[in-house]
């Protein structure tokens, strides 16, 4: 499989870049950043949503509501390269910047095992800030910016000091799992974690291919060039909500999650 890259919208586009592991795997990313050659700070943003579903496809409520109450946000971008969480490439592109959109492993683009939040994620995440902060067209900065999944995986990764990475932000994200937050409680209303891993999560799995829904900037599925079975689908990942429910109290499925301390 070959990256795809055109000069769009005043920038350089290049989709589905691989990114090789360190156990083999290669992990997938979109990469915009200026047409003119150069060599520029990188944002960068490592998730589980499918870099290729737009916001206004994937989340329509959302969408129409932040427009609604910010209508501001439809000036000076076309909006078609917005996806939930993450930065908009048209509004920093232009001001020098090249933005970096991974898929995690598993999800979007990224085959493998689909383990959110997990220790192998965050190893992966060091190893993409790194191999951005070493391309030709970056100038060695790399900083993150994003939100909930996007957020909590930076307070993870900046533990492990990657040298290339110098800057983070944050926004309303956790700093690890909190069992009684995430369970079901007496009431037969569903969990948050378990309408995010049936709804959010599943929709986006590696494999779904032709039955995903489409990169409305490319025509290709948000969710990889092939199609799995479900039988196939379910070995590829585990379930974020029923992985929680094994461990009510705060064991060490939990402290695997949290930061490493600075040292």
């Amino acid at each position: 499989m070959t990256s795809k890259s055109e000069i769009k919208d005043g920038m350089r586009i290049e989709w589905n870049v691989s990114i090789p592991m360190d156990d083999g795997l290669v992990l997938r990313a979109d990469v915009f950043r200026p047409p003119q050659a150069g060599q520029y700070p990188v944002i960068l943003t490592y998730g589980i949503y499918a870099k290729g579903l737009s916001f206004q496809e994937g989340y329509p409520r959302q969408w129409e509501k932040m427009v609604a109450d910010h209508p501001e946000i439809l000036q000076g971008s076309t909006n078609k390269y917005q996806n939930w969480e993450v930065t908009d490439p048209e509004r920093w592109v232009p001001h020098g910047y090249a933005v970096v959109r991974v898929d995690s492993r598993g999800a979007g683009w990224s085959p493998g095992l689909m383990d959110p939040n997990s220790p192998r994620e965050i190893e992966d995440l060091h190893l993409c800030i790194e191999w951005a902060g070493t391309q030709p067209w970056s100038n060695g900065k790399v900083g993150m910016l994003g939100i909930s999944y996007y957020a909590s995986n930076q307070w993870r990764v900046a533990g492990k000091h990657p040298p290339h990475l110098v800057a983070i932000l944050p926004w309303e994200g956790q700093e690890r799992p909190v069992p009684r937050l995430q369970l079901p409680r007496r009431h037969p209303e569903p969990s948050f974690q378990e309408l995010w891993a049936k709804h959010q999560v599943v929709e986006v799995q590696y494999g779904r291919g032709q039955r995903a829904r489409k990169n409305s900037n490319t025509g290709e599925s948000v969710a990889g060039p092939v199609t799995l079975s479900d039988e196939e689908l379910a070995k590829n990942r585990l379930n974020a909500f029923e992985e929680l429910k094994k461990h009510p109290l705060d064991d060490q499925c939990f402290a695997r999650a949290r930061p490493i301390s600075p040292g």
